[in-house]
C-alpha cells in the first residue's frame, strides 16, 4: 500500500522553536517544546521576579494568576471558578486523591493504559489510608463500545470512590471515549477523574463536554505553555473539598486560590502560558491539529513499514486529531521498562532521534509524535537505520 503523503510545512514554524538541529526531536508528548516568544515572555517576568522579589509576590500577583487562570481555561472550554493551576497532571491527579478521603474498603479503579506516576500516586494513597487499587485490563483492539462495557462491568457502586480515565493514554496513544465513560460511571454513582494531559492544544474536545467530576491537563506539551503549567478542572460539588498538598498563605481564600499559592515557587510559567496560546493561533490552532496528526501517521507509516508491520497491525489511535502515534517493535524488543530505556537513548546516541519507547503488556512500542518543528525526512531517516540497530541487538 501507498505511504499517505505528508502535510506541507507551516511556513516560519521550525524558527519558532530552539530545538537542537542536529537531533529529530519526534517525542514532543514527553516534555513538550516552549516556543522562543514564550520563553522571552517568562524571561521578561522573570527579569520582573528578580528586579524585586518582594514586590513581585506581595503586591498584586494573586490577581495576576487569577487572571492568566481565566485566559487558560476560556481556551480549554472550562469554567473559570472551577479551574485551579497546577505543576502537572500528577499533582492534579494526587490533589485529587487525597482530597477525598479515602478509607479502608474504598477502592479506586484504573486502567492498564494509564500513566505510570498517576499509577504510583494511587498506590501511594491507597497505602496510606487503607484503601486498595485495581486495574482494569484493555486490550489495545478494543473498540470504544467494549472499552465502554469493560470499564461498566469493572465498577461496583458503593464500594468504587474514584475511577480515573485518560483522555489519550500516555503508553498506548489511544484516544477513550471519556464522554461515554463519564456517563457510565455516573449512571452507577461513581465519580470520575480524567486524566487529560495530552489535550489540550492538540483535542478539539472541550473540557465541558467531557463532563467529569475532575479534569486536569497540560498546557506544557501541545499548548506551547512553559513547563510546570496544567489545569485542574473541579465540579462544582467537590471545589470546597480540594485541598492544596501543602498549605501556604492563601489557604483561608478557598478553592481554587489555596490549591496555587505556594509561597516563593516560580509563578512565571503560568503568567506566561497565554503567551503560547497566542502563537499556537498565531500559526492556526486546525492548521497546527491537521498538519500534527497527519505528520505523525505519516511517520508511523514509514517507520512501521521499514520494520515489516503491515498497515493493518499499526495501532489506531481513535480519532483523526491524535498526534502520537504507536509502532510496535519486533517481539523480544523492549518488552521491560529498563529494556525500553536502553533502547530509547541507543536511537538517541546512534541515530540522532529523540523518541519514546515503552513496554505494554508484554510487548514493545515506539510512540513517535508529529510537531510543526518536524519535517517528514525525519521519520524517513529513522526509518532507514532502525532496523540495523534493532538487528544489532
Amino acid at each position: 500500500m501507498t505511504v499517505p503523503r505528508p502535510p506541507e510545512p507551516i511556513p516560519g514554524a521550525r524558527l519558532l522553536f530552539s530545538l537542537d538541529p542536529s537531533v529529530s526531536h519526534l517525542n514532543h508528548g514527553a516534555f513538550g517544546a516552549v516556543p522562543i516568544p514564550v520563553q522571552r515572555a517568562q524571561q521578561r517576568l522573570r527579569d520582573e521576579m528578580e528586579s524585586n522579589p518582594l514586590r513581585f509576590f506581595t503586591q498584586g500577583l494573586v490577581d495576576r494568576i487569577a487572571h492568566a487562570r481565566r485566559h487558560l481555561a476560556t481556551f480549554l472550554g472550562a469554567d473559570p471558578d472551577g479551574t485551579t493551576l497546577v505543576s502537572n497532571v500528577t499533582t492534579g491527579a494526587a490533589v485529587v486523591l487525597q482530597s477525598l478521603a479515602l478509607r479502608p474498603g474504598d477502592e479506586v479503579v484504573t486502567t492498564d493504559h494509564g500513566y505510570g506516576a498517576v499509577a504510583l500516586s494511587v498506590a501511594r494513597e491507597c497505602a496510606r489510608t487503607g484503601a486498595v487499587s485495581r486495574t482494569l485490563p484493555v486490550p489495545l483492539s478494543a473498540t470504544d463500545e467494549e472499552l465502554v462495557e469493560i470499564v461498566r462491568d469493572g465498577l461496583r457502586p458503593g464500594r468504587t470512590r474514584l475511577l480515573i480515565v485518560d483522555q489519550l493514554t500516555s503508553p498506548t496513544a489511544r484516544l477513550f471515549p471519556t464522554s461515554a465513560l463519564v456517563a457510565v460511571a455516573r449512571e452507577q454513582g461513581v465519580p470520575v477523574l480524567v486524566d487529560a494531559a495530552h489535550a489540550p492544544g492538540m483535542l478539539p474536545t472541550t473540557v465541558a463536554s467531557v463532563g467529569a467530576d475532575f479534569w486536569v491537563g497540560n498546557l506544557h506539551k501541545w499548548a506551547y505553555a512553559p513547563r510546570g503549567t496544567a489545569a485542574l478542572v473541579v465540579a462544582e460539588r467537590w471545589r470546597e473539598r480540594i485541598q492544596p498538598l501543602v498549605v501556604s498563605w492563601e489557604q483561608d481564600s478557598g478553592f481554587p486560590t489555596r490549591v496555587e499559592w505556594q509561597a516563593t515557587r516560580d509563578y512565571t510559567g503560568w503568567l506566561a502560558a497565554p503567551v503560547g496560546l497566542f502563537t499556537l493561533r498565531s500559526l492556526g490552532l486546525d492548521r497546527v491539529r491537521t498538519h500534527n496528526a497527519a505528520l505523525a501517521a505519516y511517520g508511523q507509516r514509514v517507520v512501521g513499514d521499514a520494520l515489516g508491520v503491515a498497515p493493518e497491525r499499526l495501532p489506531e489511535p481513535g480519532g483523526p486529531a491524535v498526534a502520537m502515534r504507536l509502532v510496535p517493535l519486533p517481539p523480544g524488543v523492549a518488552t521491560t521498562l529498563d529494556a525500553a530505556r536502553e533502547l530509547r537513548a541507543r536511537i538517541a546516541d546512534r541515530i540522532g532521534a529523540e523518541v519514546s519507547v515503552a513496554g505494554w503488556n508484554g510487548r514493545g512500542y515506539l510512540r513517535l509524535c508529529g510537531q510543526v518543528y518536524n519535517t517528514p525526512e525525519e521519520y524517513d531517516r529513522l526509518a532507514v537505520r532502525l532496523p540495523t540497530l534493532l538487528a544489532q541487538g
